[in-house]
C-alpha cells in the first residue's frame, strides 16, 4: 500500500507540548504555556454559558451550513450570507481552497518563513510551491507580484504574519492588489487581526467588496479563546465561496463550537479587554527585550519574535525546564529566534524572569 507519492517528503505539522506531558516530563507543578497563541484569558462567560446550554444536543448533528452563525457573522460585517463559509478552524478553510483550486502543476506564492499550512495543502494537490523571502520579517509584497505568473492560481498573504508578527498596512495591500491579475486568489489570512491596535490594519471587508479574488480568513481560535472548539471562516465574493462549499465535508463544525462562537461574537466586552490587556503586553515585553537589548519584530498580533542572540533551540530546552513553554521551529530558518505568546502579566514576568536565567545559560555562538 503506497500513499500519494507527492505528500511522501511533507513534514507532520508539531504542536506546542502540552502542558500536562511538559508536567509529567520534567516533574513540574506549574507550567505557563505561551506556544500557540492561545488567549491567556479564555472564553467568553456567555461562550461558556452556550456550551453548556447546548450539552442536551450532543447526540444530535450540528447544523451543516451554520445558518444562525452565518447570518450572525454577515450582518457583524454588513456582507451577504452566501460570502461566508466556515469550517474547522481556518486550517480547514485553507485546506478547502487548496482542494477548491489547485490541480498538479498550478503555481502558488507564499511567503518564507510563513504559516506552514498553505505550503503543506498546496504539495498535496500537487501545487508548486513559488516561496518568496521576508523583507524585514515582512511580506515583500512587489517581489510577490514579481513572481505572478500565467499558472499561479493562489496567493497568501498572513497578515499579520505567524511567526513574524508582522503587518502590512492598509495602503500596501490595496496598492498591491490593484497590481494582482485577476485569475489570482489572493488569501489574506487574517487570524489575528482583532488584536491589531495600529490604526493602519487593511479594511478587508472593504477590499472584498472591490476584488473578486479576495478571500479573508478569520478564527474564533485567537482572540475569542475557542481554539479548542475548532471554528472560522472565510469571507469572499460568492463565487468564490459557492467553489470552497463544493469540497466542503457535511457537518464539518460542531453544534457546540457553532454556538460558542455565536455568543462569542456578541460579547464585544470581553474582546476590546483582550485587545487591551495584549497591547499592554506587547508594550511590557517590548521594553523587556530593549532593556536586554535583544531586537524583536514589531508585533501585531498577540505574539512577538525575539532574537535571543544564542541558539534558539538550546534557549527553548532551558525555558521548558523553568516551566514555560515557548516557540522554536528549525523550519522557519531562523535559528536564534523564539516566538512567545503574549501572556497575563503574571505569566509575562514570569517569562521575562526565566529568559534572563535561559540567556545566561546558554552561549552566545562565536
Amino acid at each position: 500500500m503506497q500513499p500519494k507519492k507527492n505528500i511522501v517528503h511533507l513534514p507532520v505539522y508539531k504542536p506546542g507540548k502540552p502542558m500536562e506531558e511538559v508536567k509529567r516530563e520534567l516533574g513540574l507543578s506549574e507550567v505557563i504555556k505561551l506556544a500557540s497563541n492561545e488567549n491567556p484569558f479564555g472564553c467568553s462567560p456567555k461562550a461558556k454559558e452556550a456550551i453548556i446550554a447546548h450539552v442536551d444536543q450532543a447526540s444530535i448533528y450540528p447544523d451543516g451550513g451554520a445558518v444562525e452563525l452565518t447570518a450572525a457573522v454577515a450582518e457583524y460585517f454588513k456582507v451577504q450570507t452566501n460570502q461566508v463559509i466556515f469550517g474547522a478552524g481556518s486550517d480547514e478553510i485553507i485546506l478547502m481552497l487548496a482542494r477548491a483550486y489547485f490541480e498538479p502543476g498550478d503555481e502558488t506564492i507564499m511567503a518564507t518563513t510563513t504559516f506552514p499550512q498553505y505550503k503543506h495543502n498546496a504539495e498535496i494537490e500537487g501545487a508548486i510551491c513559488i516561496e518568496v523571502p521576508l523583507k524585514d520579517g515582512t511580506h515583500d509584497l512587489e517581489a510577490m507580484l514579481g513572481a505572478i505568473t500565467e499558472r499561479t492560481k493562489i496567493l497568501w498573504l498572513c497578515n499579520p504574519n505567524n511567526p513574524t508578527g508582522t503587518m502590512n498596512t492598509d495602503q500596501e495591500v490595496s496598492d498591491f492588489l490593484k497590481k494582482v491579475p485577476a485569475h489570482v486568489l489572493v488569501v489574506l489570512d487574517e487570524a489575528y487581526a482583532e488584536y491589531n491596535v495600529s490604526g493602519l490594519y487593511p479594511d478587508s471587508i472593504g477590499l472584498v467588496n472591490q476584488y473578486k479574488n479576495v478571500i479573508i480568513l478569520r478564527t474564533f481560535s485567537k482572540i475569542y479563546g475557542l481554539a479548542s472548539l475548532r471554528i472560522g471562516y472565510g469571507i469572499a465574493h460568492a463565487d468564490v465561496i459557492r467553489s470552497v462549499n463544493q469540497v466542503r465535508e457535511p457537518f464539518n463544525t460542531t453544534g457546540f463550537a457553532q454556538k460558542a462562537a455565536l455568543a462569542a461574537l456578541k460579547d464585544e466586552q470581553f474582546i476590546n479587554d483582550c485587545r487591551e490587556a495584549n497591547a499592554k503586553g506587547i508594550v511590557y515585553l517590548s521594553a523587556q527585550f530593549d532593556r536586554m537589548k535583544l531586537s524583536y519584530y514589531p508585533a501585531h498580533g498577540n505574539f512577538m519574535m525575539v532574537d535571543v542572540q544564542r541558539p534558539g533551540g538550546q534557549v527553548y530546552d532551558s525555558l521548558l525546564r523553568k516551566g514555560l513553554i515557548v516557540r522554536h521551529d528549525p523550519g522557519w530558518k531562523l535559528p536564534t529566534m523564539i516566538r512567545v505568546t503574549v501572556g497575563s502579566q503574571d505569566q509575562n514576568e514570569k517569562f521575562i524572569g526565566a529568559l534572563e536565567h535561559a540567556l545566561n545559560e546558554v552561549a552566545v555562538e562565536a
